[in-house]
């Protein structure tokens, strides 16, 4: 079987990748633009195609008649036209459960950069606003503790509920949100605007659908009497992105640490970069995923599933 690799520049360049067992032949573009005549061109003979965001729409899928698997390199499916796949008796295959450590530390990363004003203080040091000052110490923005806050976690899939388990060791007390206009589903949940009014921070873990489109807005922002920091690590439209520079701006939110946006990579005009210069503010190019250990497990899960799917279809010759 062939398989095309679209666009492995979105792994670290210096990992190696071994290629699937079972293949007899294996290409791999570093990017892969979302030009369908290019796609095409370069999916034509291909059995299989990994690829993590290029997109594969009906018109593409049509165009490629060899083609048996759509092997994603992430958890998101919402590059591939699912209808078409399974009109052309394509199987698609995602992969989960890969980066269950890599982002609960890297949402505790942005907690902390945060509260403690760190991106702040390094600028302070780098730039020499430190020695301009001359006291052995500066405490211009003050440093928060976690102990003794409260973390309200939105979306308390396996990612949510190691977020909450390391939250708890920095002696955090946790809440978590049942969805929107819900009743808690057991004596685990707790409202949803409950949780907007009680917590210090906010954490989103939960997916991007029709339900949690601008889930965090004017309104929801409104409801969170205590002004918490919020971390979002789920996807960029899960956030109105102008309610939250406006909220963080007019001080009605600490700050916010986001590792996805609404446009990735993240326009010039987003309102977010608004705030890039606010101690409380920090944000990542969409990697918190991506810790050496998460690619080479989810590479590993993507290999087996490969291999499975050509052995399957070995057998059904």
């Amino acid at each position: 079987m062939k398989a095309i690799f679209l666009d492995r520049a979105t792994f670290s360049a210096d990992l190696a990748l071994t290629p699937p067992h079972g293949l007899s032949d294996y290409q791999v573009y570093a990017q892969t633009p979302n030009d369908p005549k290019i796609i095409i061109e370069r999916c034509q003979d291909a059995d299989i195609v990994i690829t993590n965001k290029v997109e594969l729409t009906a018109e593409i899928i049509a165009q490629l008649p060899k083609l048996k698997l759509i092997q994603l390199t992430a958890t998101g499916m919402n590059n591939v036209d699912k209808d078409a796949c399974d009109k052309h008796g394509i199987t698609v295959k995602n992969v989960a459960g890969y980066a269950v450590k890599s982002v609960p530390e890297h949402t505790f990363m942005l907690i902390l950069s945060a509260m403690r004003a760190a991106r702040h203080y390094h600028h302070e040091v780098v730039k020499g606003d430190w020695q301009k000052d001359g006291r052995f110490c500066l405490l211009d923005t003050p440093l928060i503790d976690l102990e003794g806050k409260t973390l309200g976690i939105i979306g308390y899939g396996t990612i949510g509920k190691r977020v909450g388990e390391i939250a708890k060791v920095f002696g955090m007390t946790v809440l978590i949100a049942e969805h929107q206009n819900k009743p808690p589903r057991n004596s685990d949940y707790s409202a949803f605007d409950d949780v907007l009014a009680q917590s210090d921070v906010i954490t989103l873990h939960c997916p991007l659908t029709e339900q949690t489109q601008h889930l965090v807005n004017a309104n929801s922002i409104a409801k969170m009497t205590k002004k918490p920091l919020i971390i979002n690590v789920a996807r960029g439209g899960v956030v109105d992105s102008q309610a939250v520079a406006d909220a963080v701006t007019q001080g009605k939110l600490l700050g916010y640490g986001a590792d996805v946006f609404e446009h990735e990579p993240i326009k010039d005009n987003d309102p977010l970069l608004t705030l890039k210069d606010h101690p409380r503010v920090i944000f990542t190019p969409h990697n918190a995923w991506g810790s050496v250990n998460a690619q080479l497990n989810l590479w590993d899960i993507l290999c087996q599933q490969v291999q499975e799917f050509t052995q399957l279809s070995h057998k059904g010759k």
